[in-house]
């Protein structure tokens, strides 16, 4: 009976020495997470201030746009879009390969890649559109707030695409920073879209929800791409998919402005805007930088987080909009924006932290999955 016992106990042995040899752990790095050190959470902070600098600025550009004389929603959409060669030598001098890596991991076909930044910037292009739609026909405070749905789709997209596990502390994030863009609906002032019609608040009402839906699906689409064919490699994955979709979506931008015919009345446009024809330029292009700003933190997120996390942090700077806009367009600030923005800092601070949680658990599971060896198990036998 000695002899079977011992055997027994050299399999299980030699079982647990496979499971924690250097092939067995890298074939899990998937499923099992490694703890987060301060590398990554400097490249959170670095994505999150892109996101919430990109948004805030191309908003309230994209508003002094209409607000000065304005009118086209094609170039508002190509300013959006057209300012990717700004990342191309950020992608050049990006390293090639992790350094983490220890595989080769198959990649995706170019015909498959060519099919993923196709039809990205096509949806690029047509969220950006119906972004552009309703800022010119809703006001801010209105506008931020039906963005603020973006959330809820994003959870939803993120619950059927990834098994996205909501704990109570997601949950309350969700609910705080969804409420706090609700209450910015009592800032509408009702002079602001007097001059717009009934029918068109509608439409930039109906373009916003499906420009938020749009953008929730996209970005957990992009979470999808990034698990399964992009295989998460390297931060140069980021600029790749940011700048070939944006070529895409650039491109869609520039046919529809020849197409509606709206570039024949630039010149004149630019000719009557309030602030110059230098001004002009200059905020068109300003608008592109910091949209790219924007583009490059969200799905540096999905990169490094999730697409619910990169959302989240987006909603967060919603409230930041209407805050802004008093500096700079002298809008009543009151108490209710005061709410808002305080219930969007709790709403933030409780998903962080849940992050601090799943970080602090991932290192429990290290640490115990190195002390198998210590184990009395393997004391015995030995």
């Amino acid at each position: 009976m000695g002899k079977p016992q011992e055997l027994q106990l050299h399999i299980i042995v030699q079982e647990v020495k496979e499971e924690n040899s250097p092939q067995y752990l890298n074939s899990k790095n998937l499923t099992s997470p490694e703890p987060r050190n301060y590398k990554w959470w400097i490249c959170i902070i670095m994505y999150a201030f892109f996101v919430l600098f990109g948004q805030s600025a191309s908003t309230l550009l994209g508003r002094l746009y209409y607000d000065k004389g304005g009118k086209s929603v094609w170039v508002a959409t190509l300013a959006q879009l057209a300012g990717f060669p700004i990342l191309i030598p950020c992608y050049c001098l990006s390293p090639p390969k992790s350094c983490t890596t220890n595989e080769q991991t198959k990649q995706p076909s170019a015909l498959i890649l060519a099919i993923i930044y196709f039809s990205f910037g096509i949806c690029l292009a047509a969220y950006s559109l119906m972004y552009s739609i309703g800022l010119l026909y809703l006001p801010v405070s209105t506008f931020s707030l039906i963005c603020a749905s973006q959330l809820a789709f994003t959870a939803l997209f993120s619950f059927f695409l990834h098994s996205q596990k909501f704990t109570p502390f997601i949950i309350n994030s969700l609910v705080l920073l969804t409420i706090s863009s609700t209450l910015l609906i009592f800032q509408t002032d009702p002079a602001s879209h007097a001059e717009v019609s009934k029918r068109k608040y509608a439409i930039g009402f109906i373009c916003t929800i499906g420009a938020s839906a749009g953008y929730g699906l996209m970005l957990s689409l992009t979470q999808l791409a990034f698990k399964k064919l992009l295989k998460r490699e390297t931060h140069a994955k980021v600029f790749e998919m940011v700048i070939y979709q944006s070529v895409i979506a650039t491109s869609v931008a520039i046919v529809g402005l020849f197409i509606s015919g709206e570039w024949k009345n630039l010149s004149v446009e630019m000719e009557e805007f309030g602030l110059g024809k230098f001004s002009y330029v200059m905020t068109l292009t300003e608008t592109a930088i910091a949209s790219e700003f924007f583009v490059v933190g969200a799905i540096g997120l999905i990169f490094e987080v999730s697409s619910l996390f990169s959302n989240a942090m987006s909603v967060l700077g919603l409230p930041v909009i209407p805050i802004l806009a008093v500096i700079f367009f002298h809008e009543k600030m009151d108490a209710i924006k005061v709410i808002a923005m305080a219930l969007a800092i709790w709403g933030f601070v409780s998903y962080v932290y849940q992050c601090y949680l799943d970080n602090k658990s991932s290192k429990s599971v290290y640490r115990s999955g190195s002390e198998v060896s210590k184990s009395p198990l393997l004391e015995e036998v030995s």
